[in-house]
């Protein structure tokens, strides 16, 4: 007897819950209903919008700027340059092929080739410049 009182009262509640979420439910729908869809589909895909344009400006530019300053920086390379490669190996360029660096290492002047990609900068100091302190 106490059960059904409980269980009586409890289905009333969500009856009466579920009549009220119905009632909200339909009054949010002729709300949406009476929104221009332009307007709808514009408040959904404008956090999608938002977001690449950041990542645009804060990773992808950013990254495009780099690139093309190492392509640049590869594309200027001479003989004579004072580099360092990926691995940290410095040396002189003393000859370059299409995609081959050849290197000038060490002060028995080694020769070793390294591939065009492998360096990653060009020192300030030229062989012509200091050409004992390099060796």
């Amino acid at each position: 007897m106490i059960l059904e009182k409980l269980f009586g009262i409890t289905s009333a509640l969500a009856e009466g819950t579920a009549a009220g979420a119905a009632d909200a439910g339909a009054a949010a729908a002729a709300e949406e209903a009476a929104m221009n869809p332009v307007a709808a589909l514009l408040t959904t895909f404008l956090p999608m919008i938002l977001i690449f344009v950041v990542f645009y400006f804060f990773l992808i530019r950013p990254q495009r700027k780099k690139d093309k300053k190492v392509k640049e920086m590869l594309n200027n390379l001479k003989a004579g340059d004072r580099i360092c490669t990926i691995g940290g190996i410095y040396g002189t360029i003393v000859g370059i092929k299409d995609d081959t660096v050849t290197l000038s290492v060490g002060r028995d002047n080694l020769s070793m080739v390294v591939a065009r990609w492998g360096i990653r900068s060009v020192e300030e100091v030229t062989i012509e410049n200091d050409a004992e302190a390099l060796n």
